[in-house]
């Protein structure tokens, strides 16, 4: 058993893959934690939903809600009705499952978003509940393939014509790896009236006037909330208000623990293969020790084989290094097209890699070259 063991850690194969493991646990670390720094562009969005019904089984919040917020509330600075309709788009011959949005003209503000061509729609739109929309670009792509302007041109969606007067600056795809750009935006009493047929809201949008603002933002939410809801001093919330800062919390810490258990494997895996470097050169040491010999015999210093194990060493561990690289390299690249997540390798984690490479090189393999440089030139030409 020993005898296998030993056998398995002295193989030069099984210990540039330990190495090259830990590298690419190097790159992905990298790769981890600029995910993990990413803060988000709406930090100081405010989300509101209901969390019960009505005696009628409708949702809680109401349009009533919506107009309390937008004219009462001073750390406001945007606030926008929710409600989502999904189905099929349509467009000549081309179709594409999707959600239509409703909104009011301050989404844009609230989610940070842009129109890149056409316009938004307006309050009259809104107060005549006009068959409008603006469209992502993924949304164009799909049902306007040969390029052409989709502005002025009508969309069905469950049988409902929408005529499109703008489309949004393309976002690309978020730090979740969700699409931005798939998004079909109308006026709120668009879908309320013509797609769902009701007068309840499905949330509520809004943004503090600052990141600092939001928890004061949120207590007067919940004031003018529970006042509209007629809640009594002791009964729960009937609604809930999640912020873009809780979010970002829950990402960062999921992030922090995987990134720690990252570390602590690819550190076990580099310590078990700087101990397979090590038994690797006391085994060559030994095997080579007629050779050295003769070597000193004919003048060769003790640092020039100290040089040689040492460079041997080195070579073995960035072997693993470069196999490592190309691991992550290519790990990372298929998770970004694959699961589409907005992943940049880190130059600072490839050189690490490296460095780590070579420390190890050196480190574990100081030991044996420092035996081979001692050797006695007469003893070493004697050994059987």
């Amino acid at each position: 058993m020993k005898e296998r063991i030993r056998e398995i850690i002295t193989n030069p194969i099984i210990v540039i893959l330990l190495i090259a493991f830990a590298v690419s646990g190097v790159i992905i670390y990298g790769i981890s934690s600029n995910m993990a720094e990413q803060k988000s562009e709406i930090v100081n969005s405010l989300d509101i939903s209901s969390v019960s019904r009505d005696k009628d089984g409708k949702l809680i919040v109401k349009l009533t809600d919506y107009e309390a917020l937008r004219d009462e509330t001073n750390f406001l600075t945007a606030v926008s009705p929710n409600v989502s309709s999904s189905g099929q788009l349509i467009a000549g011959n081309n179709n594409y499952p999707a959600s239509v949005n409703g909104v009011s003209t301050e989404y844009l503000e609230i989610r940070q978003l842009s129109v890149e061509s056409g316009e938004m729609f307006t309050e009259a739109d809104i107060q005549n509940a006009a068959k409008v929309c603006i469209i992502g670009k993924t949304i164009v792509d799909n049902l306007f393939p040969n390029g052409q302007n989709p502005i002025g041109h009508i969309i069905r969606f469950n049988q409902v014509p929408l005529r499109v007067v703008g489309v949004l600056k393309e976002k690309g795809y978020n730090s979740m790896g969700m699409d931005q750009d798939e998004i079909v935006l109308a006026p709120y009493t668009t879908v309320m009236k013509r797609m769902l047929a009701v007068t309840y809201l499905q949330g509520i949008f809004a943004s503090a006037l600052s990141e600092d603002m939001t928890d004061y933002a949120t207590d007067e939410i919940t004031t003018i909330l529970r006042r509209n809801h007629k809640l009594k001093e002791n009964d729960d919330d009937d609604f809930t208000i999640r912020s873009q800062q809780e979010l970002s919390t829950m990402l960062n810490s999921t992030t922090d623990l995987m990134t720690t258990l990252l570390a602590c494997i690819a550190g076990i895996s580099l310590v078990v293969g700087g101990i397979g470097i090590m038994n690797i050169m006391y085994v060559s040491v030994t095997e080579r020790t007629r050779e050295i010999g003769l070597r000193m015999s004919v003048g060769a210093r003790g640092v020039d084989i100290l040089s040689q194990f040492l460079i041997e060493a080195i070579l073995i561990s960035i072997t693993g290094g470069i196999i490592g690289v190309v691991i992550g390299c290519g790990a990372s690249f298929i998770v970004k097209n694959v699961a589409h997540w907005p992943i940049y390798i880190q130059a600072w984690s490839v050189f690490l890699s490296f460095a780590v490479c070579t420390v190890t090189g050196v480190f574990f393999g100081w030991y044996p070259a420092k035996k081979a440089a001692d050797l006695d030139p007469i003893e070493a030409i004697r050994y059987e």
